[in-house]
């Protein structure tokens, strides 16, 4: 099943840079449209949970991007430091 698109073009091209950079995107309930997952499998993973509709499209975005970049689980030397 595709994922559906986000209404704001912003948080959309957001979900689009986290998904090319391994994230994976699960559906959510409620107010959260859904939640992007990092490439690390277990409960140690990063996860930001995606507004279906934030108070400021531009900032979500913002915070989904700052969220994947400030991740380090790809990169395995440091993944591997953490155990």
């Amino acid at each position: 099943m595709a994922r559906p698109r986000h209404s704001k073009k912003e948080v959309e091209a957001a979900v689009v840079y986290a998904e090319a950079r391994g994230w994976r995107w699960r559906k959510g309930e409620g107010h959260c449209w859904g939640r992007l997952k990092c490439t690390r499998p277990d409960r140690q993973g990063c996860q930001i949970s995606v507004n279906s509709t934030p108070r400021n499209a531009v900032n979500h975005a913002r915070a989904i991007v700052r969220a994947v970049d400030h991740c380090w689980h790809g990169d395995e030397e440091l993944c591997d430091a953490d155990i």
